[in-house]
């Protein structure tokens, strides 16, 4: 198990500087798929939040699970949007000071240490969790990597420090993973925590990133992204 935790774990982290490299060599998206990504991955983070990582953390911790679950989403809440209130996932089209940038990676260095948690944590309950934490997280890694690279770019930084920083959020996914597993308190804790800032990026930075806009494309994506998780859980038995 804790192979195959380290294994996802990278494959995840990859993508956020598969994402940066897209905006370092001035690869155009589709705007039109990137939001459909990212209404997805919601629906799909906030499925196994709701479905999995939080029961399971109160199944094994009881009462107390509902604390580090409330730690885990005021923890991002503060790192990503009272320290670094301009970001939002995908590609930054506007200046923003240095400050700006720093404090969004800061924030986005704690969620990706989570999501090497969460993966871990995952896999420690069973495989089949495991493997559904991973695609949760893997769906909005490209638009995160998209997210810190251009944030850097705007800044007036150099695409190699855009690019480094998409890096740092890669290891520190793999650092959360590899703690999770020789850390004795954060496996223990890394199940609740990861459900707290897994339904935060979902319901609190995904969702606001489309809700507002009109048509059913994105709110169909959506609910596409929680059928998926509910169906993927049956498959896989979780």
């Amino acid at each position: 198990m804790n192979g195959s935790a380290l294994v996802y774990t990278a494959v995840a982290a990859s993508a956020n500087i598969i994402g940066a490299a897209a905006v370092v060599s001035r690869s155009q998206w589709s705007v039109r798929a990137l939001e459909n990504m990212v209404a997805l991955s919601a629906g799909f983070m906030i499925s196994v939040a709701l479905l999995d990582l939080t029961p399971d953390a109160i199944r094994l911790h009881g009462e107390s699970a509902a604390i580090v679950i409330l730690i885990g989403y005021l923890l991002v809440h503060l790192t990503q949007h009272t320290l670094a209130p301009h970001f939002h996932f995908g590609e930054e089209v506007h200046h923003v000071s240095k400050m700006v940038s720093f404090s969004a990676l800061a924030g986005l260095i704690l969620h990706t240490f989570v999501d090497g948690v969460a993966i871990a944590s995952g896999f420690g309950v069973s495989h089949a969790l495991g493997i559904l934490v991973f695609f949760a997280i893997l769906l909005h890694k490209l638009p995160e990597g998209l997210a810190i690279s251009s944030l850097f770019l705007a800044s007036g930084e150099s695409r190699r420090a855009a690019l480094a920083a998409s890096g740092a959020l890669a290891v520190s996914s793999l650092l959360g993973a590899l703690l999770t597993l020789e850390v004795p308190l954060l496996g223990q804790y890394g199940l609740p925590l990861a459900a707290g800032v897994t339904l935060y990026v979902g319901a609190s930075n995904l969702v606001p990133e489309f809700q507002g806009k009109s048509g059913w494309r994105l709110p169909i994506s959506f609910f596409l992204g929680c059928a998926i998780y509910y169906l993927a859980r049956r498959l896989v038995g979780a």
